[in-house]
């Protein structure tokens, strides 16, 4: 079982020092998903449900609108946002579906081309929650063999899709291929869980500043969105005087790829751009920073 953990840092969190005395870490991340979905072509009893707009379509039919909003994020919501990240020269980390990239191996080898990270996100959307342990750790190497035919990189970070099971850190943490996980939202720094008596490293994700939100979180104006980054951005950025953290800017192509969004995102981008000691670094790097500068310390909570 794997205990909970109210207390974390509590008053005294470790005095941060990023790169370059940076006052912020912003980890931009890029799910690219479009294809993994749910899918009755895949053989699924239900096409997916989530949406830009309520559909009509009987979940057991197929629903081609549905399926065009999804088709929009790889055919142009991934060029734009590429695009975008170029003209910042910012490297993200790229929370890639495999089975997405099968269907669009392009994306993989441009991903890894403009020098941003290839995190696994699973084989597809599977609730990893319902597996049996022998199940998910099969999911995870099958997700890992084919990032690296489509890519050509093993990825180092994880995050599951929709939820992690009890076993999942422990199986990523045991695989030997990767350094940390992204399956948690319970801190603004790294830190670390105990696997199997040894040390393993999270670097916390968000759902706070996330366009997902458009979608089912009750977020309707771009201009929401701009808010939640720069609110966000402003007080850690004001915290980062005495204490950096990171900040979360989760993205998903075939939402903020359409125009509105994108164009919220370059705003922001364009507003952070002005500030002096802002660290964009991708979730690998603030892994690697991490362990060789904040090496693991007495336990702060036990994962069997």
């Amino acid at each position: 079982m794997n205990p909970r953990n109210f207390t974390g840092y509590g008053r005294n969190p470790p005095r941060v020092k990023w790169p370059g005395d940076a006052r912020i870490a912003i980890s931009v991340v890029v799910n690219y998903e479009e294809g993994s979905e749910y899918s009755t072509l895949d053989g699924d009893e239900t096409h997916e449900v989530n949406n830009e707009v309520p559909s009509p379509v009987p979940v057991s039919q197929r629903d081609l609108a549905n399926e065009s909003f999804f088709e929009y994020g790889s055919r142009v919501g991934v060029w734009r946002l590429m695009s975008i990240l170029d003209d910042f020269s910012i490297s993200a980390s790229f929370f890639c579906c495999a089975l997405a990239l099968e269907r669009n191996p392009e994306v993989g080898r441009e991903i890894v081309r403009r020098g941003h990270e290839v995190v696994g996100h699973g084989y597809r959307w599977e609730e990893y929650y319902l597996m049996d342990i022998e199940s998910e750790r099969e999911a995870i190497h099958r997700t890992i063999e084919s990032l690296e035919r489509t890519t050509g990189v093993k990825p180092v970070g994880w995050y599951t899709r929709y939820a992690p099971s009890e076993n999942t850190r422990k199986l990523v943490a045991s695989n030997g291929e990767f350094i940390y996980d992204s399956n948690s939202y319970g801190d603004d720094i790294p830190y670390y869980e105990t696997v199997e008596g040894e040390p393993w490293l999270v670097v916390p994700y968000s759902l706070e500043v996330n366009d997902t939100r458009f979608w089912r979180g009750g977020m309707n104006r771009p201009s929401d969105f701009l808010e939640t980054l720069t609110n966000t951005f402003d007080l850690l950025y004001e915290e980062g005087l005495e204490n950096p953290k990171i900040m979360n800017v989760g993205l998903h192509c075939r939402i903020a790829g359409r125009p509105s969004r994108a164009s919220v995102l370059k705003q922001f981008l364009a507003y952070v751009n002005d500030k002096p000691n802002v660290w964009f670094a991708r979730r690998d790097e603030i892994a690697r920073w991490w362990l060789e500068n904040y090496p693991a310390v007495p336990q702060q909570s036990t994962s069997h």
